[in-house]
């Protein structure tokens, strides 16, 4: 990290020995609850790169902000304030989660570097957070509605949701893995989201034209996803449907 940024770090050699000798496998998933700085995906990349193995790692921890001014004064105040020194710059928040990110990044780089016949060593990763759902609250009893409602229940999607929360969304929803490949890209001017080469298709954006609902329904996907303001109205939905009836018929498709 070119500095001491971590107070009590573990020793990834020695967590690295553990994985190796507690007889995981091949796609095996080993779990840290309290990730702290992230020595348990340094240490995987080290046991996978060893032995060759490909196993995934899930790492849970909560954002404790990282404080020097109420830390000990001595050696604890200093590393947080090199901590705090680092995520300021890379623009990062001052919380454990932005260090152990950054170190997963750094760590995943040097092994690389440092090996270079491990061409198939996997370095990524995602960073997910806890949230509440993306659709609204709504339940109100027929009494309780008035005129000056209406404007905000146009949509039934939180308006600070993005595509991106939408999409991992519909993936919990329908019970996919969160690991498997992600593509983006532009047809038509839209933005269209793939998920492990099919398993789903999704495309947010407004008013959606035919030709970008053509082009996903050729691709034949598992299930595809729109938004209800993606249409103008319940004819341009009547028309979706058509499309992939016609292109794809076996793709569930869902409107959110």
């Amino acid at each position: 990290m070119g500095d001491k940024v971590f107070e009590n770090p573990k020793d990834e050699e020695i967590i690295q020995r553990l994985i190796e000798f507690c007889g995981t496998a091949e796609n095996d998933i080993v779990l840290d609850f309290f990730s702290g700085s992230a020595t348990t995906a340094h240490s995987l990349f080290l046991a996978n790169m060893s032995q060759g193995i490909h196993r995934k790692f899930i790492l849970v921890q909560i954002p404790e902000k990282i404080e020097p001014e109420k830390s000990p004064a001595g050696k604890s105040r200093k590393v947080a304030e090199n901590a705090v020194s680092l995520l300021e710059s890379i623009g990062a928040a001052h919380n454990v989660c932005e260090i152990g990110k950054e170190r997963i990044r750094r760590a995943g780089k040097k092994i690389k570097e440092e090996n270079p016949q491990a061409t198939d060593l996997d370095i990524g990763f995602r960073v997910f957070k806890l949230d509440d759902s993306n659709m609204k609250d709504v339940y109100y009893s027929a009494g309780d509605y008035s005129q000056s409602m209406l404007a905000g229940l146009e949509s039934n999607i939180k308006e600070d949701r993005t595509d991106l929360d939408l999409f991992f969304g519909c993936l919990l929803d329908w019970g996919l893995p969160l690991s498997l490949p992600y593509t983006s890209e532009k047809i038509d001017g839209c933005t269209v989201h793939t998920y492990n080469d099919g398993d789903l298709i999704a495309c947010f954006d407004e008013n959606i034209p035919d030709s970008v609902i053509k082009s996903i329904a050729k691709r034949q996907p598992l299930r595809a996803v729109f938004r209800d303001s993606s249409f103008e109205g319940s004819p341009s939905k009547i028309n979706v449907g058509e499309i992939f009836k016609l292109l794809a018929p076996d793709t569930r498709v869902k409107i959110i």
